[in-house]
């Protein structure tokens, strides 16, 4: 069937019920325009496939309308709104800075100032009492930009010349600048169109960079940048679709490394950080199915594989001989811990591993292979070794928070095992953390398996059976979804909301298993153990039956189609953020941005079995003449991730379809991408916004 393309003429036909109608907060209408779609002998009918038309007159209508309509729909709630922001606000310190770290000869933070809604960055020579110097002033620089995504600038090993990098469209491209740190002088060399992935060679004027394919944004190429040349050089291509590179030096500071990985495959390059116009060299031949990534460790490479270890084991290599067949073990594999980082110094080791659901920091002296590991003394926790940029060091950094205690920074000695708080983030205003209760509990899942959930509330707020319940998930990628602390979150705590964290299937929480069976053929796990953990969470008094709400963004956001559409009598409201729901469409279309790289994940619907299963799960795709929940979708016009188009889809298929009553809003931003705003203040009306919406439907006013 031949497509119609809407075009400028179409609007008043698309706008229908919504330009005349902003008064008795009609939503808008999408036009349907009807678009055959066929695959593996089967054809589908996609209404509101023209809304991918980026910059189409009838699209940014339509996407205008959905705005007005959701700051019409919930303008009742605008006195609440602001009193959230300021609520929220309040809770930062405005004129704060970061836990300094140390790199070479100085130390490096950064820091805020009272109103600015980025940071300066900053570095004291020698000593934190030393004189302050600033070294990028990014309120400056984002004057007059409603975006600014901006990195930690890059400075080279001897402390003069820093690369810094900026987006400002949110769509993750960058542009990457350098000035002279010794006279303060911007230089003229300039690197457009491309990621903030850079890395120094120790030469101090040599810079490593990676840049994407202008479509897919694919991260392919690795280029050699020579202060004052006009022409850098391509040092590496990736031509396998399903793989992208990046670039780092070793934290020896010997070797420069070229990683290049895809889901389930991965591969190293590497070369002497002290000869930066040589070639790089293949450290062991990529294996499908086999992952490492490499340490350098003095005269040795420690590399963390899975290869006949499916939760990693870390084996050892001598610089010369980095080949597989050449690798000896060093730390065996565990059925019980999932290795996820390996961070080398002089003396000692240390690693991450996920254990029981939590991350465990253990450290081994290298010179005994004497070992222990923190104790964190919570029951629900986040933790993750920090910034740390010296080999020489006996030192190790680590972050640390939980539901109930702020972002806290330590140094920890690792001989003696003194721990040394250096800064703890500072919460304005009356909270208190023993105010407040945070608990680990085991679901069962419809196949048996047990989902641990980590809970948090209010103390004196809760009643057993007779609180609201907000339920947060993400459950893809295998990325654990920790139990981090949230100064916003407080908002709905103090006014009696349990919060919970299913540690869905998908994630890895429970090792690399836990992973498998939530991906591809068994992506479905992650739904029902979601909804699974809210049923669980309910028949033990944690919530009130009709007072359930859940959250999820991207791959989460997925997960809030998916139970919207299994279970949509469970839940009261659903916020999905920038959320993945139109699969199958998606996934057919190599030309979107970092699809190719994710059939591992989701499969390739070129293939019948995966086809056939996506489309039996797909949100989009899904959508019945049914009720739903009342629904809040965000979505980002310079989304390169998850591309703006399938939130606005899904919420029109919606509104066609439902049966209900129920609010939906659609609020697309028209100048950022997938992490929203950029300033720190910015983003926190979104989220005033979303709690005023739940907080509505509760009936709470204040």
């Amino acid at each position: 069937m031949k497509r119609l393309a809407p075009t400028a003429a179409l609007l008043p036909l698309i706008l229908l019920g919504a330009c005349a109608s902003m008064k008795t907060e009609k939503p808008p209408v999408a036009a349907t325009f009807p678009h055959k779609l066929e695959a593996n002998g089967h054809s589908r009918v996609d209404d509101y496939f023209w809304l991918n038309k980026r910059g189409d007159p009838a699209v940014t209508a339509y996407l205008e309308a959905e705005n007005k309509y959701a700051e019409a729909a919930l303008s009742h709630t605008k006195g609440l709104q602001k009193r959230l922001f300021s609520e929220m606000k309040s809770r930062i310190k405005e004129d704060d800075s970061t836990a300094p770290f140390r790199d070479g000869g100085y130390y490096y933070y950064a820091r805020y100032e009272k109103g600015n809604e980025y940071p300066l960055y900053c570095r004291k020579k020698g000593s934190l009492s030393a004189p302050e110097e600033i070294i990028l002033n990014v309120p400056e620089m984002a004057k007059g930009s409603s975006f600014y995504g901006h990195k930690w600038p890059q400075v080279s090993d001897d402390g003069k010349i820093m690369a810094h990098a900026a987006d400002l469209a949110g769509r993750r491209i960058y542009t990457i600048r350098f000035r002279d740190l010794s006279t303060g002088r911007d230089l003229p060399d300039t690197i457009k169109d491309t990621t903030p992935n850079m890395a120094w060679a120790n030469d101090g004027k040599t810079l490593f960079y990676v840049k994407q394919d202008t479509q897919t944004l694919r991260w392919d190429r690795v280029y050699r940048h020579t202060l004052g040349q006009e022409k850098d050089e391509l040092v590496y291509t990736e031509n396998d679709g399903l793989f992208e590179v990046s670039v780092g030096k070793t934290l020896s500071r010997k070797y420069m490394v070229l990683h290049s990985g895809a889901t389930l495959t991965s591969e190293a390059r590497i070369l002497e950080a002290d000869n930066p116009g040589g070639a790089f060299r293949v450290f062991a031949a990529r294996r499908r199915g086999v992952e490492y990534s490499v340490t350098h460790a003095g005269n040795d490479w420690l590399v963390l594989t899975n290869d006949n270890a499916k939760n990693f084991k870390v084996m050892k290599a001598d610089e010369d001989k980095t080949e597989s067949g050449f690798w000896k073990e060093y730390l065996p594999h565990s059925d019980s811990a999932l290795i996820t980082g390996v961070t080398a110094f002089r003396n000692f080791l240390a690693l991450e591993e996920m254990k029981g659901g939590l991350t465990q920091i253990r450290i081994i002296a290298r010179g005994t292979g004497a070992e222990h590991y923190l104790d964190f003394g919570e029951p629900a926790y986040e933790a993750s070794l920090g910034r740390n940029e010296e080999y020489e060091t006996g030192t190790v950094r680590y972050d640390y928070s939980s539901l109930t205690t702020p972002d806290s920074t330590y140094d920890y000695d690792m001989a003696s095992r003194e721990k040394t708080l250096v800064k703890r983030r500072e919460v304005p205003g009356t909270f208190r953390p023993e105010d407040y209760e945070t608990r680990r509990v085991l679901a069962p899942a419809p196949d048996g398996a047990l989902v641990p959930v980590s809970l948090v509330f209010r103390k004196d707020k809760v009643r057993k059976g007779e609180n609201p319940l907000y339920v947060e998930g993400y459950g893809s990628y295998g990325m654990t979804m920790p139990p981090y602390f949230s100064t916003q979150r407080l908002s709905l705590l103090d006014r009696g909301f349990v919060y919970a964290i299913p540690h869905i299937r998908g994630g890895s929480e429970l090792g690399r298993q836990w992973y498998e069976d939530g991906r591809q053929l068994r992506k479905k796990n992650t739904f029902t153990d979601f909804i699974a953990a809210t049923e669980f969470l309910l028949r033990e008094g944690y919530g009130k039956p009709g007072h359930v709400y859940a959250q999820g963004g991207s791959a989460g956001g997925l997960l809030m189609g998916a139970i919207a559409n299994m279970r949509p009598d469970l839940y009261n409201g659903i916020i999905a953020h920038v959320p993945f729901v139109d699969v199958v469409t998606t996934m057919q279309d190599t030309s979107i941005p970092l699809t190719t790289g994710e059939f591992d994940e989701w499969g390739n619907p070129a293939e019948k079995k995966f086809y056939d299963y996506m489309l039996s799960y797909s949100p989009y795709d899904n959508i019945e003449r049914k009720a739903y929940p009342n629904m809040f979708i965000t979505g980002g016009l310079n989304d390169s991730q998850v591309q703006y188009w399938e939130p606005a889809k899904w919420a029109a298929k919606l509104r066609a379809m439902k049966t209900d009553k129920n609010m939906l809003i659609l609020k697309t931003d028209m100048s950022s991408g997938h992490g929203g705003k950029s300033g720190r203040f910015e983003r926190l009306k979104l989220a005033a916004s979303e709690y005023a919406f739940l907080l509505d439907l509760e009936g709470l006013k204040k």
